[in-house]
């Protein structure tokens, strides 16, 4: 009986990741389809021949390329800016004592309620005042300062004893030395899925480049490369599907890179409660 259950729970988790895998499995085959069989009826889900030259005309119908190297610019640049920065002010909120450090918080947390459309146009005005305009600070930092990664770095922190500071602080380290060598080892799992989730916010990002970015060609990301293959001759959907391969790569190495940290990172989430 015990046999019978579990297989049909294995047959029920193959149909459910097929069915979560399908517009993948849809876009993969659409990129290798030729032009002409993309709309077939009855619909196919392999043309008549893999056209693997799909890839390569990618980069000749559009400078992707240049579109990949901005990308990685601002989400590496971001994600590096939004470790810093949440890793100091989560650390800074969970173990630093100063005058108004709860209601300084309850405030910061905040603005978390507070949707990106709200202040698209008071950060467009600053990047304006500020000169920044069609360039890449503009396209990195004001994201970085995230209330999201500075609570997820202060709940990990206010979980670690007291005792290992005050053990440092024996041996004579100070405030940064206990921070840098004790603190932020420790607290690499949480970087690392912070790390995950702001390099694809920022790697995904559409609504904020296609507003401070004047020229595409030079500072375009992946998101505004892929609307020129929407223009007057038509919608070019097999390149589209192409390009969206292409762009899905780097998020997913990055996954496959920080899986173990991820993994781990689940595994001591309830190390408070111990």
């Amino acid at each position: 009986m015990s046999r019978v259950r579990s297989s049909i729970g294995y047959a029920l988790l193959i149909l459910v990741a097929l069915l979560f895998l399908s517009p993948l499995i849809f876009m993969v085959a659409t990129s290798l389809k030729p032009p002409a069989e993309v709309f077939t009826s009855p619909p196919t889900l392999v043309g008549s021949v893999i056209q693997w030259s799909n890839y390569a005309d990618v980069f000749d119908y559009a400078p992707f390329g240049r579109y990949l190297v901005n990308g990685m610019i601002v989400a590496i640049g971001g994600t590096l800016l939004t470790l810093v920065v949440s890793a100091l002010s989560g650390y800074a909120f969970a173990r630093l004592r100063f005058r108004g450090r709860g209601a300084t918080f309850a405030v910061f947390l905040a603005t978390m309620m507070l949707p990106q459309e709200v202040i698209i146009v008071p950060a467009f005005v600053l990047m304006r005042e500020l000169g920044w305009v069609n360039s890449y600070q503009a396209l990195i930092v004001p994201w970085a300062f995230t209330a999201l990664g500075a609570f997820l770095l202060r709940q990990f922190f206010m979980t670690v004893p007291q005792e290992l500071e005050d053990a440092a602080r024996i041996d004579g380290a100070g405030t940064v030395t206990t921070f840098l060598r004790i603190m932020l080892p420790l607290a690499r799992p949480t970087l690392a899925v912070l790390a995950v989730f702001t390099f694809i916010t920022y790697w995904n990002s559409f609504l904020w480049p296609l507003i401070v970015v004047n020229d595409v060609t030079q500072l375009g990301t992946i998101p505004l490369g892929l609307q020129l293959f929407v223009g007057q001759q038509g919608t070019q959907w097999h390149l589209i599907m192409a390009a969206s391969v292409i762009s899905m790569l780097p998020t997913t190495v990055l996954l496959i890179v920080l899986q173990r940290y991820l993994i781990r990172g689940i595994v001591t989430s309830g190390l408070g409660g111990r």
